[in-house]
C-alpha cells in the first residue's frame, strides 16, 4: 500500500531534513567512524509491523531488519532468490514446502529463527480478527504446518496466483519473531521487538532521520556499510539540493530535472532510470454530497485534460495511464473509456443541477502534485467548477481517508493520489474492493462485482483469463466515474559514482539498502 505504499513529499519537511543532514557532518567516512551510507527517503516511517505497515519507505527499512523466505534479486528483471529459506518448493497447487537456513538468530536473545515464526507471521496477517489491510496477500492461506524447528509447509485452500510475485518476496512475506511480538502485545509500530536481518534500528528522530546499524546477531552474507542513515525528504527538488550539496548519496529525482541530469550531471554522479509500476489518479469520494451523483463524477472525467496535467507536472516525460495496471502486467488496458471533453462536462453538470459546484482537491504538498493540481483547477474553472487545492504533509495526508484516524474522511471530496506496486495486477486492484472502504478505498466506491472479480482473479491459473478479469475491473472503476487515471510516472535516481546501488526493476521505488556496495 506502499500501498503502501506511496509518493509522499513536502518541501518544508524536506528543508528541515536537509538542515539535519548538514548537521550530521561529512557524507561518508572510511576511518574510525566506519562506512556510512546516506540515502533520501520520500517519507518518514510510521508503522514497521508487516501486519499494518503504511508505505514503501517502511518496506525499505524492514527489508534490512527482517528476513523473508525469499526476496527479490536486485537488477532489471523480476527474479527472486532465497533469503531465510535454505530450500523452498511448490510441490502442488496448494502446498509449498520450505526449510530454513540453520543458525539465523533474532536480536535480543530470542534464539533461532524458526518455522514456528514463519507460521505465526503468515497466519497473523491472514487472520481476519487482526484486520490487516494486507490480508488478501494470504487470502487463501489455510495454515502453515510446522514439521520441525526449521521446516514446514505452507498450505493453501486453493491455487493462489500472486504468491510468488506479491506475497512471499514483498512486505507481507517478512518473518517476525513470535516470542518478541507476543511479548510486545501482539503488534508493534516504530520499535521492532526483535530483528533477524543485517541491520537494527540504532536511532529514529521523527521527520529527521532513521539510523540503521549492523545487527550483531546476524550471521548471513556480509553487508558493506556499517551504518545507513535514511533522511525523510518529501520533495524531490529539495532532495536534489541535498544531493548536490554532498549530503545525500542516493536519491530519487523529479522528472522535471531528468533532462538536466542527463545533459549536465553533477560531478561524480550517475543517473539511474527505470520503468515504474506505480499509478497516479484523481479519485472522488462517492459518499460526499458533491459526488454522490454519477453524472457529476463523469463530468469531472470529461473536464480534466490529462495530457495538460502531465505536461505541467512531469514535463511530458511521464506517459498517460489507461488504468491502474502498468504496461507489461496482465490486465493492462489499451485506452480509457472517457477522455477530455469540456462541453460534455458542462452538459452533465447542468443536467445534475451542479453548474455552480464548489469542491476541494486534497494533495500531498510537493511540487509535482501542486503543479498537477493547478492544471486541474484551471480545467474545472473552464466548466464552471470552483476548486480549492488543499495541500497536506505526508503524516496528515495518509490518514485523511482512514476511518480509524478520525472523521476527516467525511470531508474528503477529490483526492490526488499515488500508490506503489508489486509486479502482480492484484496489488493494484486490492485497494479498491468493498473490504477496503475506510482503509485504502478512500473513494468509498462499493462494487460487489469488482470485489468478486478480484477474488476470482487471485486463484485463476489461466493468464489470459486473469488479463480479461483485471481489464474488466478497471472498466468498472472508470464507469463508476470516481476515477481519473493519470500516469504510472517513471523512476529516476541519482547516486555517487563510488557506490553501487541495489534496486528492483522499478528502480528508486524498490530500494534494497542492505545490498548497496562500494564501487
Amino acid at each position: 500500500m506502499n500501498r503502501f505504499h506511496f509518493s509522499r513529499r513536502r518541501v518544508l519537511a524536506g528543508t528541515g531534513a536537509i538542515a539535519t543532514a548538514l548537521a550530521l557532518g561529512p557524507r561518508w567516512s572510511w576511518g574510525a567512524e566506519g562506512k556510512i551510507l546516506r540515502v533520501r527517503s520520500y517519507g518518514d516511517l510510521q508503522v514497521l509491523d508487516p501486519l499494518n505497515r503504511k508505505s514503501a519507505p517502511e518496506d525499505h527499512i524492514t527489508s534490512c531488519t527482517f528476513l523473508s523466505l525469499i526476496k527479490w534479486k536486485p537488477g532489471d528483471k523480476w527474479q527472486w532468490e532465497l533469503d531465510a529459506a535454505e530450500a523452498i518448493e511448490q510441490v502442488d497447487d496448494t502446498h509449498i514446502k520450505f526449510r530454513l537456513k540453520p543458525g539465523l538468530k533474532w536480536s535480543g536473545d530470542y534464539g533461532e529463527v524458526s518455522a514456528e515464526d514463519v507460521k505465526y507471521s503468515y497466519e497473523r496477517i491472514a487472520d481476519p480478527k487482526n484486520e490487516s489491510p494486507y490480508k488478501d496477500d494470504f487470502a487463501v492461506l489455510d495454515k502453515v504446518e510446522v514439521t520441525d524447528k526449521l521446516s514446514g509447509t505452507i498450505v493453501l485452500k486453493e491455487y493462489f496466483a500472486p504468491l510468488w510475485t506479491s506475497t512471499l518476496p514483498e512486505g507481507s512475506g517478512k518473518i517476525v519473531c513470535k516470542a518478541a511480538v507476543e511479548k510486545a502485545g501482539g503488534k508493534f509500530t516504530t520499535e521492532i521487538p526483535a530483528a533477524s536481518g543485517p541491520y537494527i534500528i540504532k536511532e529514529w528522530v521523527p521527520k529527521q532521520r532513521t539510523v540503521l546499524a549492523r545487527n550483531p546477531a546476524y550471521s548471513g552474507p556480509e553487508t558493506y556499510f556499517d551504518e545507513i542513515q535514511i533522511l525523510p525528504i518529501e520533495d524531490e527538488k529539495t532532495a536534489e539540493i541535498a544531493f548536490e550539496a554532498g549530503d545525500v548519496d542516493f536519491t530519487g529525482v523529479s522528472l522535471s530535472s531528468l533532462s538536466r541530469y542527463k545533459s549536465s550531471p553533477p560531478a561524480h554522479a550517475k543517473l539511474q532510470e527505470a520503468p515504474s509500476l506505480a499509478y497516479v489518479w484523481i479519485g472522488m469520494n462517492t459518499e460526499h454530497p458533491n459526488f454522490q451523483d454519477q453524472k457529476v463524477r463523469r463530468a469531472m472525467q470529461y473536464a480534466v485534460n490529462v495530457d495538460a496535467v502531465l505536461e505541467a507536472a512531469y514535463f511530458g516525460v511521464a506517459k498517460r495511464a489507461t488504468g491502474i495496471i502498468a504496461p507489461g502486467l496482465p490486465g493492462h488496458r489499451d485506452k480509457v473509456i472517457y477522455s477530455y471533453d469540456p462541453e460534455k462536462a458542462k452538459a452533465l453538470l447542468k443536467e445534475a443541477g451542479k453548474s455552480d459546484l464548489q469542491t476541494t482537491l486534497s494533495v500531498l504538498n510537493k511540487a509535482t502534485n501542486l503543479s498537477a493540481a493547478q492544471i486541474v483547477q484551471a480545467n474545472l474553472a473552464d466548466v464552471g467548477v470552483k476548486l480549492d487545492i488543499l495541500p497536506y504533509d505526508s503524516g496528515t495526508f495518509w490518514s485523511l481517508g482512514d476511518q480509524k484516524s478520525g472523521n476527516a474522511w467525511k470531508d474528503l471530496q477529490m483526492i490526488y493520489d499515488r500508490f506503489s506496486m508489486a509486479p502482480d495486477p492484484s496489488w493494484a486492484t486490492v485497494w479498491f474492493t468493498p473490504d477496503q472502504i475506510g482503509v485504502w478505498n478512500w473513494e468509498r466506491w462499493n462494487s460487489p462485482e469488482f470485489g468478486e472479480l478480484h477474488k476470482k482473479a487471485l486463484v485463476e491459473k489461466d493468464v489470459a483469463k486473469r488479463d480479461q478479469m483485471y481489464k474488466k475491473m478497471q472498466d468498472l472503476m472508470e464507469e463508476s466515474g470516481a476515477y481519473i487515471f493519470l500516469t504510472h510516472e517513471a523512476n529516476a535516481a541519482v547516486y555517487r559514482d563510488n557506490i553501487v546501488p541495489a534496486t528492483q526493476p522499478d528502480g528508486y521505488t524498490g530500494v534494497m539498502l542492505s545490498e548497496f556496495k562500494k564501487a
